[in-house]
């Protein structure tokens, strides 16, 4: 099992990171690069909570969000073709006195398969560095999304 943690200090307030969290729109991988438009399929979705399938390259995985608190986004893993037990992503966000925001987010990957556990052992070491890069990729979208700056 793999444990990432990342954090980063946003121009984006955590109200407009939840929000592009919970869009689940048309164009969702310019802000996600790991959740293309082929895979996304929303199930349902309330006020304060979804149940989505996204994915990319052949790894997709279903998940239910919870924005219930303002300052939290909790997406669990209920399905996967590489994922289970306690898989998923926990963002936290602290706004800072200066405007800017504290962004925190934990990515657990358990493999469920042989797949599953081959790819969570390299997540979890060389696999580390390409999703801080993604992370940074899409806070640096959320920021670009809400200062209407072109995210290319």
């Amino acid at each position: 099992m793999a444990t990432l943690h990342f954090t980063a200090t946003t121009t984006a307030t955590p109200e407009q990171f939840v929000a592009a969290l919970t869009d689940f729109g048309p164009d969702r991988e310019q802000l996600f690069g790991n959740s293309t438009d082929e895979y996304l399929e929303v199930h349902s979705r309330g006020p304060s909570e979804a149940d989505v399938t996204e994915g990319s390259r052949g790894i997709w995985e279903r998940l239910h969000y919870d924005w219930s608190d303002p300052g939290r986004v909790v997406m669990t893993t209920t399905d996967s073709n590489l994922w289970g037990g306690r898989s998923g992503h926990t963002y936290r966000f602290t706004a800072r006195p200066d405007g800017r925001t504290d962004v925190d987010v934990v990515v657990v990957r358990e493999g469920k398969n042989l797949k599953g556990r081959a790819l969570g052992a390299v997540v979890g070491t060389v696999g580390r560095g390409v999703l801080s890069s993604a992370f940074r990729k899409t806070v640096a979208a959320v920021e670009a999304r809400n200062s209407g700056a072109d995210q290319s």
